[in-house]
């Protein structure tokens, strides 16, 4: 493991319990800042889509709730999965909410959104619906601005190509 992995960093499940990403290794992920009162809110349909269609691939899509932008994650912990069960019909896995950009932004997201952190993308969220790629061994890859639809051909088409273990 470098540290140009995210298997260093430990984040909050839902219910407070500490989360060690290595649990996630050789997965291919994509890390997403979400909020249920966004205009990109019903991309979460997208990202179940998305999930169900590679299910079973050693893909997983990890949401990280924020309130960082416009103050559109009002909800906590059970209450945020609760709306995305309920309107969206997810199933991926959703963690506590966090800060995702500035000076007090969580380690995972200081470390997703700089190259000098993670080698290769510079990218901090514009907004909510944010997209990191990262590859099995645990190196962030591609990002993806909230407007690419989670299920878009071109998120889509890399993600298999991870997963088919070719490198983009």
């Amino acid at each position: 493991m470098t540290d140009k992995s995210i298997y260093q960093f430990t984040v909050q499940g839902l219910s407070g319990e500490p989360r060690q990403l290595i649990d996630y290794k050789g997965k291919v992920l994509l890390i997403v800042n979400i909020a249920s009162e966004c205009g990109f809110t019903p991309q979460l349909k997208d990202l179940e889509a998305l999930r169900k269609d590679l299910e079973g691939d050693d893909f997983s899509i990890l949401a990280f709730p924020s309130n960082d932008f416009g103050g559109q994650e009002p909800r906590d912990g059970e209450e945020i999965v609760g709306f995305c069960e309920t309107n969206y019909d997810t199933h991926f896995e959703v963690f506590q909410k966090i800060r995702t950009r500035g000076e007090y932004a969580a380690p995972l997201y200081k470390f997703l959104s700089s190259k000098k952190h993670n080698g290769r993308i510079g990218a901090a969220p514009r907004w909510n619906f944010h997209k990191y790629l990262i590859n099995r061994d645990g190196e962030v890859v591609d990002f993806f601005y909230p407007f690419t639809k989670p299920n878009s051909a071109r998120i889509k088409k890399k993600i298999v190509k991870l997963l088919n273990n070719k490198p983009l």
